[in-house]
């Protein structure tokens, strides 16, 4: 059992208790209004997240796997055709991919930003071949003027997995605004996490947000009537006015945990422990701060020893799991992903992490350095 002193890698508990007079308000209000599905609080925070990303329309829905989904069926994926990413994500991206009947294609990472390599993506393309889905991992953007380029010369579509990267910019715009749509996760433990699932699709198509809309719900343009065939993937009320509360906190939030990470990076050698890169142009959203370290499993026991968390996000690249195995293309030629995935460790990183705390994680890097 862990002592009152441990420092957990995550900690959704804290925003709430951090937001708890607001939040409990906002449920009350969903509670005694009586409508818990795609009201007013949906409504609301629909325009409000889009007015934050900067994007056009937003679409809610129950998760961000569904989320995933959506934008693939809303960009006329049909089975056998093949989407471009990558396997260092949550296995999401690629479950999402397959539920649609979409065939993953995987280009290796960049070591830089530890996202999609955009060098490798034309050798990849093939007839079959109609998006590119490039991944804002653990907060880094993707470096999307190059990505949008070989989309645009092969006539391709791009889908934003945006689930780690919430409030994150390059070149002066926010994540998720760059491609045909960008699908974000609300999951508890991200930047902006809900008490429960949820998801969103943003985009700056209407004809997409209108098609969106209806394949969320059974692909009803009018009240049980499907023009087409859909699904049931609705935000709820109560998670809505969770997310509107903390969507009015969320840039400071974000702030908070950029500061955070400047006190890590000032406590980490560049030798031992290899913090995240610092890339000109861009603002990382500080969903994980992940360092890499060739004694990664001594460094996490270490850690653990001095009563911080520290966490394996994650332990097996996508194409090293069972249920992927050697059957997802080009999963041979993977070099960049699977030498990041012996040596990556997330430390401590969410906005309610006290001035003391973050000073034990730093004397606990320092400590663990300078032994070595």
């Amino acid at each position: 059992m862990m002592s009152d002193k441990f420092i957990p890698a995550a900690n959704p508990k804290a925003q709430y208790e951090a937001y708890k007079k607001e939040i409990d308000h906002a449920i009350e209000k969903v509670l005694s209004r009586g409508w818990y599905i795609l009201g007013e609080e949906v409504g609301l925070f629909e325009k409000e997240f889009a007015g934050f990303t900067g994007s056009g329309f937003c679409i809610g829905c129950a998760s961000g796997t569904d989320a995933l989904i959506l934008a693939l069926k809303s960009v006329g994926i049909q089975p056998g055709d093949e989407v471009i990413t990558v396997s260092h994500s949550a296995v999401a991206t690629v479950a999402a991919i397959e539920l649609v009947g979409g065939v993953p294609v995987f280009a290796d990472i960049d070591p830089v930003t530890r996202c999609m390599e955009t060098a490798q993506i034309s050798s990849l393309i093939s007839e079959k071949t109609k998006v590119i889905l490039p991944v804002h991992i653990y907060g880094q953007p993707a470096r999307m003027k190059e990505i949008l380029s070989i989309a645009r010369q092969n006539n391709l579509k791009v889908i934003e997995d945006c689930a780690q990267a919430h409030g994150a910019e390059t070149e002066g715009k926010k994540v998720g605004t760059f491609g045909d749509a960008g699908t974000f996760s609300f999951y508890p433990t991200k930047n902006l996490g809900a008490l429960g699932d949820g998801g969103a699709v943003v985009t700056n198509s209407s004809e997409l947000a209108e098609y969106l809309k209806a394949l969320r719900e059974y692909g009803w343009k009018s009240r049980y009537i499907s023009d087409f065939p859909g699904m049931n993937s609705r935000l709820d009320e109560i998670q809505a006015a969770v997310l509107r509360v903390k969507l009015s906190h969320l840039s400071k939030d974000n702030a908070r945990r950029r500061e955070i990470a400047e006190h890590y990076f000032s406590a980490i050698d560049g030798v031992h422990i290899i913090p995240p890169a610092r890339i000109e142009g861009t603002l990382h959203a500080m969903h994980l701060f992940v360092v890499e370290c060739e004694k990664r499993d001594g460094l996490q026991q270490f850690l653990k020893r001095e009563e911080v968390g520290a966490a394996i996000h994650y332990p097996m690249a996508i194409h090293q799991q069972p249920a992927y195995a050697g059957r997802i293309r080009d999963s041979e030629n993977l070099p960049q992903t699977e030498r990041l995935y012996r040596r990556i460790l997330s430390l401590p990183m969410y906005p309610e992490l006290t001035n003391e705390q973050v000073e034990r994680v730093c004397s606990a890097l320092k400590k663990w350095s300078s032994s070595q």
